[in-house]
């Protein structure tokens, strides 16, 4: 497990981040850690994926991020660098938005996404 402290992979926005605390004050477990993720799926081949951890994997990087506590795994690291975490609540509806610069092609239902 390492920590990253020099180069910003993933940041999170102050929305973001206020909403990640709420949510997780709300869990009975009372997690530390927001793990974000990219697995197969969806029509463009790629999918984003997020959850509450207690404690990191062994393959897990940590990442701070404006009071937050990011976990994301090695092979998903590659997909997430340079992303944002946002938090968006409109009259379309609300909730985290992934703003990732790797992108070259997402489906038009905006759930999934390829890079090179």
């Amino acid at each position: 497990m390492a920590t990253e402290q020099t180069q910003k992979l993933i940041t999170v926005s102050d929305k973001a981040a206020t909403k990640i605390k709420e949510f997780m004050a709300e869990e009975d477990a009372k997690p530390e850690y927001l793990r974000v993720y990219v697995q197969g799926g969806g029509c463009s081949g790629l999918s984003y994926g997020m959850g509450f951890e207690k404690a990191p994997d062994a393959d897990d990087l940590v990442i701070e991020e404006t009071g937050v506590k990011l976990l994301v795994d090695s092979m998903s690291l590659d997909h997430l660098k340079g992303a944002n975490i946002d938090y968006i609540d409109s009259l379309m509806g609300s909730g985290f938005k992934i703003n990732n610069p790797n992108v070259v092609k997402s489906c038009s239902c905006g759930h999934s996404f390829s890079t090179d």
